[in-house]
């Protein structure tokens, strides 16, 4: 089934697994789509388990020319060690990098201070336009780790620093990544929804009975940061994925 609000695309699928290739063979088909004409394309990626069925697909392509692409992800604790299971970039390692081995990757190194590090990733993605992002939304309704309280739709920055809600700290501990909210770090490094939104093409995955209550609210309620998500209502490329869990009677 599929519909729309406002200029979003929305895809609903009976269960997850259909949902997650779906997206993926979404993705790879605008991939293949953008090389044909362009030399090499960038992608921002977030490390999540939302996105685990996507990244799948995606490592299974074998038509993807990974040595044309350029990889980022979104966002990065702060407080945890380099090797730290917890740490996103691991996630997106062991999912999807490990596996395609793209041209160039780009991690968020969260062992440089934190205005250092934000300077420089904003630099590493003001070189060239950004062509396509795979992100989530939050059980708050965030993009990245722009919770409600830090997001800016007209934020100056596109790298900063944050202090997480605590509903994304337990939402760390519901996805299973961390076992207890003690556990989950207060701060981290995040890409602002300005740079998220400059993306040319946008796929958002938010399956489960978990992101009910967010995508029902990105779908209904008035455009703003009180609900981050809100804001993928007015980009002009973007598709949102959800099972019927999470869409529910939306």
């Amino acid at each position: 089934m599929k519909t729309s609000v406002d200029a979003l695309n929305i895809h609903i699928y009976s269960d997850r697994r259909t949902m997650g290739a779906d997206a993926g063979a979404d993705v790879a088909a605008k991939i293949k789509e953008l090389l044909l004409v362009k030399p090499t394309i960038r992608m921002i990626f977030a490390a999540a388990p939302s996105q685990k069925e996507l990244l799948s697909y995606l490592t299974e392509d074998q038509e993807i020319e990974w040595s044309r692409i350029t990889a980022f992800h979104m966002e990065e604790y702060l407080g945890l060690p380099q090797d730290a299971a917890y740490m996103f970039r691991h996630f997106l390692h062991k999912h999807l990098v490990s596996q395609v081995n793209p041209q160039i990757v780009n991690w968020i190194d969260n062992a440089n201070a934190s205005d250092i590090e934000c300077l420089r990733y904003t630099q590493l993605l003001q070189e060239a336009p950004i062509d396509i992002v795979c992100l989530g939304i939050g059980e708050n309704g965030h993009l990245a780790f722009n919770d409600p309280r830090v997001a800016d739709f007209k934020d100056p920055e596109l790298v900063k620093q944050v202090q997480l809600d605590d509903a994304s700290r337990q939402q760390q501990v519901n996805d299973g990544c961390f076992p207890s909210f003690d556990d989950v770090p207060t701060h981290a490094i995040t890409l602002t929804i300005p740079a998220l939104l400059a993306g040319e093409f946008l796929f958002c995955m938010a399956p489960s009975k978990s992101k009910h209550q967010a995508v029902k609210r990105t779908l209904n309620e008035p455009v703003s940061p009180n609900c981050p998500s809100t804001i993928l209502r007015h980009h002009p490329n973007c598709t949102l994925y959800v099972d019927r869990d999470a869409y529910g009677h939306v």
